[in-house]
């Protein structure tokens, strides 16, 4: 091998290294009626404003990604609003992760025809783990992301939940996680019900567990309230990147200064 070929090989594994290290902020657009809706352990939803809006902002901002669930498609039996991710993804030049009724191969045809980088797949792919496998032959493990909705119950363990957090399983959550990975998926979002729209700070515990334990991404979803629980969710919680939603629709924390703050803290972020 050439010497330069040898230096550029070098090059490239550490900027693969240093690409790895750095932490993600993620704003998620939780879509209900073509509007923007924000809620408390997923109830009591309220307006946070136009998707098409925000998601231009967030990019303008500096965010590293967007993710846009459509939290009634499972529910209401009807199929992600493709016009709408397809607005959005015009105003955007970061990833863009969408979920919300994705059931089927064709469905994720639509959705990247209309602007997504990523699909998130939740109950449909619980109740049929071979739609993982068949997304992921067909599109790629980076396009596959399992969303997981868990709750901390009173035996101390996590279960996932379905139907945007209306129905409880028996399965825990790490055992789903587990499986989902070795089925294909790319990249595992983690949302805790019990922290949901609390701001008091994110399941660093499960957090851990499948970050530790899981050789794929893990994005923390669920509590994020201050720039320090971030700070607390990379390092104690070994996420790979951290969703919130209100924190930036009512700006109450804007994206430039929490990634200041977590560089100024020693988080290696997108600057």
């Amino acid at each position: 091998m050439k010497e330069e070929t040898i230096i550029e090989a070098q090059a490239a594994n550490s900027n693969k290294e240093t690409v790895g290290l750095t932490k993600r902020i993620i704003p998620c657009l939780d879509i209900k009626d073509g509007r923007t809706v924000k809620g408390t352990n997923f109830i009591d939803l309220r307006d946070a404003g136009d998707p098409v809006e925000l998601g231009a902002l967030y990019a303008q901002q500096g965010a590293d990604e967007l993710v846009f669930l459509d939290i009634t498609a499972t529910n209401e039996k009807r199929k992600t609003l493709s016009k709408l991710v397809n607005r959005i993804a015009h105003y955007i030049n970061i990833p863009f992760t969408v979920g919300g009724g994705i059931s089927s191969v064709e469905d994720v045809s639509v959705l990247l025809q209309n602007g997504a980088d990523k699909i998130s797949v939740n109950t449909a792919a619980f109740k049929r783990p071979g739609l993982i496998r068949e997304l992921e032959k067909q599109f790629g493990s980076q396009c596959v992301v399992l969303a997981i909705d868990a709750r901390k119950e009173e035996d101390g363990e996590w279960y996932v939940y379905l139907n945007g957090g209306r129905l409880k399983t028996n399965t825990k959550c790490f055992d789903w996680a587990k499986q989902g990975v070795e089925l294909g998926a790319g990249e595992i979002l983690l949302t805790s019900m019990n922290h949901d729209g609390t701001k008091q700070g994110f399941a660093i515990d499960i957090t851990k567990q499948l970050a530790e334990n899981l050789p794929v991404p893990v994005i923390a979803s669920g509590g994020g309230g201050t720039m320090q629980h971030f700070v607390d969710v990379f390092g104690q919680g070994m996420a790979d990147a951290g969703l919130a939603a209100s924190i930036f629709h009512f700006k109450e924390i804007r994206i430039p200064e929490l990634k200041r703050y977590l560089h100024e803290h020693g988080v290696h972020v997108r600057l």
